[in-house]
């Protein structure tokens, strides 16, 4: 809900604060979201693991981390408390609780955008050893795909449930939404693969230096 919230919410200040400036704003979103996502990380992984992402709940699932039953939890979770985080942010600033956005995202660049964005999420949490190490690889990561992503990194199914309920400077159609997760989900498919090869190799490597 929080991190929905920061995205949404930081989004809505940035458009009303920068006078027409998209790359000002997009870098007032991009702080924001880099700071709660290393905040939240930290806070919350020694409790729950972090989940925050559909995305990275379903490879760890695939992983043997998690059992099915447990992974459906988080995603409902996950969906539901990004959807909320939709709402605070509107009340926040005193917008219609209610709403579905209007921006337009779509296109095989935004779609490429999304599995390069996602794979490497998945491979940056694969390669982390804990939350206090995941906390800045992931922020960091986040924030260098919003920009050299054309999609701006969503990079999690929840948040793009999510943003599409907010006709703000973050939303998304609706109608784009299913091929931005299918997008994402396809590129945590790709990303986990490649962590398995290279997690495996340095592995190999670090026993043969030994």
């Amino acid at each position: 809900m929080l991190l929905a919230a920061t995205v949404i919410g930081s989004g809505i200040m940035a458009q009303r604060l920068a006078g027409g400036n998209l790359a000002v704003a997009l870098l007032a979103n991009t702080a924001a979201t880099v700071a709660v996502l290393a905040t939240l990380i930290a806070l919350l992984g020694p409790i729950s693991g972090a989940h925050f992402n559909p995305a990275v709940t379903i490879v760890e699932a695939l992983r043997g981390k998690l059992s099915v039953p447990q992974a459906v939890g988080y995603v409902i979770v996950q969906i539901a408390g990004c959807s909320l985080g939709a709402l605070l942010a509107h009340a926040m600033f005193e917008m219609p609780l209610v709403q579905a956005s209007l921006h337009l995202r779509t296109g095989p660049a935004q779609w490429l955008s999304e599995g390069v964005a996602t794979g490497g999420l998945i491979l940056v949490v694969m390669g982390s050893s804990g939350p206090n190490e995941a906390a800045w690889r992931v922020a960091a990561w986040i924030g260098a795909a919003y920009w050299f992503t054309a999609s701006t990194s969503f990079a999690n199914p929840a948040i793009t449930i999510a943003r599409s309920l907010s006709d703000t400077f973050a939303g998304i159609a609706p109608a784009h939404v299913p091929a931005f997760i299918a997008s994402q989900l396809c590129g945590a498919l790709a990303g986990l693969f490649l962590g398995k090869y290279l997690l495996i190799n340095r592995g190999t490597a670090a026993q043969t230096v030994d």
